[in-house]
């Protein structure tokens, strides 16, 4: 392998830590699977074996509780017995077997607990379980810190190499430092020296337990993002005693999990609070405080890693969702073969939204993420000629997977780019990181031998010398049937996001899934889009300075946006608008509208359209008719399958193999259409 440490000095630098070297600055932060969760735990393993054969400098898993307490829900990954030890070792043996190191991170839910046994430092419910937890005597405190300290012993006898304590996004420990969560008058509440005492005596005792060089890395939280969160002065208070108290690493939180300030999303931009870590170090280097830091949140590529290592900010940068979306991230970097790697665009649709509905994690852009042993890419003893019609994410996908297993494919597509409707997503203000997703497309065209055709209008004429035809042709609008539909000022969304049709200043979008929530973006914002702007990002949201605001929140909240038009979203189903977006990104989709001052009706009848503009009743009943007066109205009322070609094909007695939007109309569905793709070509 060539050494391109040249281009990512920093990065690629080793870093001891006690007998451990680490072989570069890459942390591959904790984040939930699903993996952790069963007694078998050789996928979980196989997950962390391709990571760490990717180059992965040290690897933390997704959260393990200490006890039945401190479950994330019944049944949750536990490591309380020597049996669950033993049952964990297949897990480190294969990271060790693929030259990595790998931690556990010891999670402990408190409050956020979704079962009846959450135990907590007061009876306070949280906003995001229906559970109110019991109020832990001094003597129940004490055991949740025995838990703690066995539960790295059971770690290390694992064969782990370290443990992280979770201290940030609200958990147990969390819950303790704040005074708005803890209201307990005895050692282990009232003022912040007294609340700030368990985390200390968690690492304190971890370290006597297991020595000098167990690697304990503590997860701190630097921002809370939540009312009464830690001032500047606690979190720096707080950083010391845990370095003296003995964590090898400190790691960095950011945002409570019932915050309501995005901290991972796409639309946060890249790297945006490295700021604070880089305050940290700072502090830290003053006072000759050597405890190596970690910067976290929206790091995802090399370029952004390096730089903030460059700059001193960190001593490592924490990368999840990346490593997900690519485990030869740390390989690909160190080849000097950036432009390959598959980079993540923080959409949160196969791994935290699966992981909240109780799904095993995946990644939009790599379907094998958690899945590595029953998606394997294996060469075929039957080479084929292969004609994929449609470049969409679904016949990229299928054409590059298959080409990668020595079959011969040809690609075509009508347009002249590649990407089909991921084009018109791109655009969307918060969506920049889609662009990523089509260079790598692109680029794994050109790496896997692809021949492809723009420009082509495929006939079934044209694909009768092919082995296997594929149809992944994609979408096309749905006909809503509105009387007056064909008015001139009525545009599809089509027109809108791929042809720049002019609107004018007052707009009805009709249909408020995900792609009226982007027309309604797109169409509302004014200005640079402020993912690319970290202050007025910071704005937009109300994030503030821990110095000056407790938590993190700035006092005057988040500052509506004058919008570039009027918009109105309307939906003819009952209730709240966007209730089929993602489920950890709907909430940050319907506050980014209300920022910018759009109008959002639910349960309405779309009675006609004319000069006016749109007419709509509310209920079975047809009541409550107005106008709503407006230059254009923009249709985004569903789609239907674009299957012409696929449909003639059959007549004429063909097999054929139809995938993504062509097979199942249904919004925007990358995710679906990508995974199916990748699926049909493994058994090619």
């Amino acid at each position: 392998m060539s050494d391109h440490t040249a281009v990512y000095p920093h990065l690629l630098a080793p870093l001891t830590l006690g007998r451990v070297r680490l072989r570069n600055r890459v942390l591959m932060g904790s984040m939930h699977t699903g993996l952790e969760d069963g007694r078998d735990l050789r996928p979980l393993a196989a997950f962390f074996r391709e990571r760490a054969a990717g180059g992965v400098g040290l690897i933390v898993t997704g959260g393990i509780a200490p006890n039945i307490a401190g479950w994330a829900k019944p049944f949750a990954g536990t490591l309380a017995t020597q049996a669950a030890a033993k049952r964990h070792q297949v897990v480190t043996r294969a990271v060790h077997e693929a030259g990595g190191h790998i931690a556990m991170q010891i999670l402990h839910t408190g409050r956020y607990a979704y079962h009846p046994l959450a135990v907590a430092p007061t009876r306070l419910r949280s906003p995001i379980s229906p559970f109110t937890p019991f109020e832990l005597s001094a003597r129940g405190v004490e055991r949740q810190i025995r838990a703690f300290v066995r539960c790295a012993l059971l770690a290390r006898e694992a064969g782990y190499d370290g443990v992280e304590i979770m201290g940030s996004e609200g958990y147990f420990i969390n819950q303790f430092i704040s005074a708005a969560t803890n209201h307990r008058q005895d050692a282990w509440g009232g003022d912040y020296i007294r609340r700030m005492r368990l985390p200390v005596e968690i690492v304190q005792r971890t370290r006597e337990a297991l020595g000098p060089d167990f690697i304990i890395i503590y997860r701190l939280s630097l921002i809370d993002l939540v009312p009464g969160g830690s001032r500047w002065d606690e979190v720096l208070t707080l950083g010391r005693a845990i370095a003296q108290a003995g964590a090898s690493i400190i790691n960095t939180g950011i945002g409570w999990h019932e915050s309501r300030v995005p901290t991972i999303a796409t639309s946060v931009p890249r790297a945006a609070f490295a700021w604070l870590t880089a305050r940290l170090k700072q502090a830290f280097v003053q006072e000759g405080i050597t405890t190596p830091l970690v910067a976290s949140n929206r790091i995802n590529t090399p370029e952004v890693a390096e730089g903030i290592l460059a700059e001193g900010a960190a001593d490592l940068v924490s990368m999840a969702r990346p490593l997900l979306a690519d485990a030869d991230f740390v390989n690909k970097a160190a080849q000097g073969r950036a432009q390959d790697i598959n980079t993540c665009i923080a959409c949160n649709q196969a791994c935290l939204d699966h992981v909240f509905q109780n799904r095993r994690a995946s990644c939009l852009v790599n379907p094998r993420a958690c899945h590595e042993t029953e998606l394997v890419i294996r060469p075929t003893s039957r080479p084929k000629r292969i004609a994929v019609v449609g470049a969409g994410p679904a016949g990229v996908t299928a054409a590059t997977w298959a080409a990668e297993r020595g079959h011969h494919v040809e690609l075509f597509d009508r347009a002249w780019t590649i990407g089909g409707q991921l084009n018109m997503a791109r655009r969307i203000p918060g969506k920049e990181e889609f662009d990523e997703t089509l260079r790598y497309l692109s680029r794994r065209i050109q790496t896997t031998g692809v021949h492809l055709h723009l420009g082509r209008d495929i006939q079934p004429a044209d694909v009768l010398d092919f082995d296997e035809v594929v149809v992944a042709t994609g979408v096309q609008p749905r006909n809503p049937r509105i009387p007056g539909q064909d008015h001139p000022k009525v545009l599809s969304y089509l027109q809108v996001l791929r042809d720049d049709a002019p609107v004018g200043p007052r707009v009805a979008v009709i249909g408020a899934g995900g792609i009226g929530f982007d027309v309604a973006e797109f169409l509302s914002h004014h200005g640079p889009s402020s993912t690319l702007n970290r202050q007025a990002w910071q704005r937009q949201w109300g994030v503030g300075d821990p110095v000056q605001s407790p938590g993190g929140l700035a006092p005057e909240g988040p500052q509506n946006q004058t919008p570039a038009r009027e918009v109105v979203l309307l939906q003819r189903r009952e209730g709240k608008l966007g209730s089929g977006l993602g489920k950890t990104t709907g909430w940050i989709h319907r506050t980014a509208l209300k920022i910018k001052r759009v109008q959002m009706i639910s349960g309405v009848n779309y009675e006609r359209i004319d000069d006016r503009g749109l007419l709509i009743s509310h209920g079975p009943q047809r009541e409550d008719l107005r106008w709503i007066e407006c230059e254009h109205i923009v249709i985004c009322a569903g789609q239907e399958p674009l299957r012409s070609l696929a449909d003639a094909l059959q007549e004429q007695g063909r097999t054929v193999h139809i995938l993504g939007g062509a097979r199942v109309a249904r919004e925007l569905d990358a995710k679906r259409a990508i995974d199916e793709a990748a699926r049909w070509a493994l058994s090619a």
